[in-house]
């Protein structure tokens, strides 16, 4: 078994049509269908159901599959230690991030650390909380920033930078917007726009909600920061969001103000795997992260 023949299996798989595969390859469409036929042949089963110009994986072809997507990810990581090793300084980071840091938490981060080793490439992905929990213990991430912070997953580590407040975000037009501070109950009556089900910053401010006696009416929801930003700022309702999302700006027509009662906050920081060290490269970024954001807690208080 060679590993082209890996890698060309795994295209095809993923695309589910032999003729893509090739073009994406930068091959034959004859050299992959030959290389399959090959492998088949060693393996002693059908890999793949022929539909003309389309393939579906058999059952085998699925378990084959999910083998081989972990052997690459194996191979890539132990040519990327070497080469880290030899120069920890000019690898490569795959981290993942939700829309709510993305605008600058992220970004200053990263500014920062490449201040420092401005060598180091980074593959940034975003993601919902629970896509990115699933990237870094599937490996498809090296590690992540989130909030909050997961505790207790088995396959991850989480080390916490900082406390993020959950403020009020109301249109400049509200009958509160001229108010220095709120009581979460006040609101009880106002129509929120917030994340669809599923979106963990919906849940923190729908519990907080129930807690003090009431379930906050949703009259918009929106996929990203930016989205909720926008629906408030056309006067569509109010939202409560993390305060780091506001650092570089308040979206126009719009007023934040600070929630006093109850005190809504969210942890915010990294994951890792905990099934494997870190490389040498992702090393050197965790450890920056503790700091970075160490000095800037020590700097606030």
């Amino acid at each position: 078994m060679e590993l082209r023949q890996i890698m060309y299996f795994i295209e095809v798989a993923k695309r589910e049509h032999v003729t893509d595969a090739a073009t994406t390859l930068h091959v034959a469409q004859s050299a992959v269908s030959r290389q399959l036929v090959n492998l088949e042949k060693e393996l002693g089963a059908d890999l793949f159901i022929r539909q003309g110009r389309n393939v579906k994986l058999t059952p085998v072809g699925k378990i084959f599959l999910e083998h081989m997507e972990h052997a690459l990810k194996v191979i890539e990581n132990g040519k990327r230690e070497v080469e880290e090793y030899l120069d920890p300084q000019k690898g490569m980071i795959r981290i993942g991030f939700p829309s709510s840091l993305a605008s600058y938490t992220m970004p200053t981060a990263i500014s920062a650390f490449r201040e420092r080793f401005p060598h180091v490439k980074f593959n940034l992905n975003q993601g919902s909380y629970h896509s990115l929990v699933e990237g870094v213990i599937n490996g498809e991430f090296d590690m992540a920033l989130i909030g909050p912070v997961p505790m207790n997953e088995k396959k991850i580590k989480g080390s916490v930078l900082f406390t993020d407040h959950i403020v009020g975000l109301l249109p400049n037009t509200h009958p509160f917007a001229k108010r220095e501070s709120l009581y979460l109950n006040e609101l009880a009556e106002d129509s929120f726009v917030l994340f669809p089900e599923g979106y963990i910053l919906r849940d923190i401010i729908v519990n907080a909600c129930k807690q003090i006696g009431f379930n906050p009416q949703i009259s918009f929801e929106g996929e990203d920061i930016d989205a909720i930003k926008g629906l408030v700022s056309a006067g569509l309702g109010i939202t409560l969001i993390p305060e780091i999302t506001l650092v570089d700006n308040i979206p126009r027509s719009t007023v934040k103000i600070p929630i006093v009662e109850p005190n809504v906050t969210r942890t915010v920081g990294v994951i890792i795997p905990s099934e494997r060290q870190l490389l040498p490269t992702e090393k050197l970024f965790y450890e920056f992260l503790k700091e970075f954001f160490g000095m800037l807690d020590r700097f606030q208080r």
